[in-house]
């Protein structure tokens, strides 16, 4: 299935002006580009709720901290098109960066409550090049949902956090993490991975299940639940553990205590890769043996 490719801010307004006008609902899901299963599985599910799907392509500068990661990052916008209009993306926006940014950014968001741990601590600016992005794009789309994976549940919740508190008029959609068979999360970063890195991945997985198995077997403390699942990164010498934490699902702040649905969230150095990772553990889970 063909898309339209849009490279300018005017035209994409024209064109989601045009088919709100023919009654359809607009789903818009923000990408990066460099596309895989999980960007293919926000297409599908916003192609299942709206009438017209717009995806984003563009590599935001103000959210790299490291110059040389916003250099290398993967780009294929030919492959990118083929693969929007194989889940049935009505419409492409791809801009150019002096269409995004015609001058020096000079105004940015900033959702510091959410962005302050994890991610925020270790990649300062990181959020706040996210959120001045995302609502830029959605300003530009106006969609009436916007879709976003739960693998990037820090960047979801600072996300959503920003939508409430400056009444976008957007619903955030989550769509669950996609995995490759051993339980890897999917991302663009894989790709960077090494043979014997890519056998050692994995275990960003199991630990974070050993984790949640720890609070469905009752334990609250949250380093107790930490310590159970630390020694299967520890088995990996080739990964090096930038965090590991249970946090609180809204806020990501880490907790003590395990009282209510937590979120487990991990980063590690797979050599100069850097990968992330989450698993939620519900509130019905964590009571259940409380």
């Amino acid at each position: 299935m063909s898309n339209v490719l849009v490279n300018t801010i005017a035209e994409v307004r024209a064109r989601v002006a045009a088919a709100r006008r023919a009654g359809r609902s607009i789903g818009c899901v923000p990408t990066m580009g460099a596309l895989h299963a999980g960007h293919g599985a926000l297409m599908e599910r916003a192609r299942a709720e709206c009438g017209t799907v717009v995806a984003t392509i563009f590599v935001n500068p103000i959210q790299f901290d490291v110059q040389a990661d916003y250099d290398r990052y993967a780009r294929n916008l030919p492959a990118d098109l083929a693969f929007c209009g194989e889940r049935g993306v009505d419409m492409v926006f791809a801009p150019a960066l002096e269409e995004m940014y015609p001058a020096p950014a000079g105004t940015f968001v900033d959702v510091p409550e959410t962005a302050q741990y994890l991610c925020g601590q270790h990649r300062p600016g990181h959020f706040r090049g996210v959120a001045t992005v995302v609502a830029k794009l959605l300003h530009i789309v106006q969609p009436d949902f916007a879709y976003f994976g739960e693998k990037d549940a820090q960047q979801l919740a600072v996300i959503e956090r920003m939508v409430e508190d400056l009444n976008f008029p957007v619903s955030v959609v989550s769509v669950p993490t996609v995995r490759e068979a051993d339980g890897l999360a999917l991302s663009s970063r894989n790709e960077r991975l090494t043979a014997e890195q890519r056998r050692a991945a994995p275990a960003l997985y199991r630990a974070l299940q050993s984790a949640r198995q720890a609070i469905a077997d009752g334990v609250r403390n949250a380093e107790t639940v930490k310590g159970a699942a630390l020694p299967a990164l520890a088995a990996e010498p080739l990964l090096r553990v930038e965090y590991f934490e249970v946090v609180d699902p809204r806020s990501f702040h880490p907790v003590a205590e395990v009282a209510g649905g937590v979120r487990i969230a991990t980063a590690v150095w797979a050599g100069s890769t850097r990968l992330i990772d989450n698993v939620f553990c519900p509130a019905e889970e964590s009571s259940a043996r409380a």
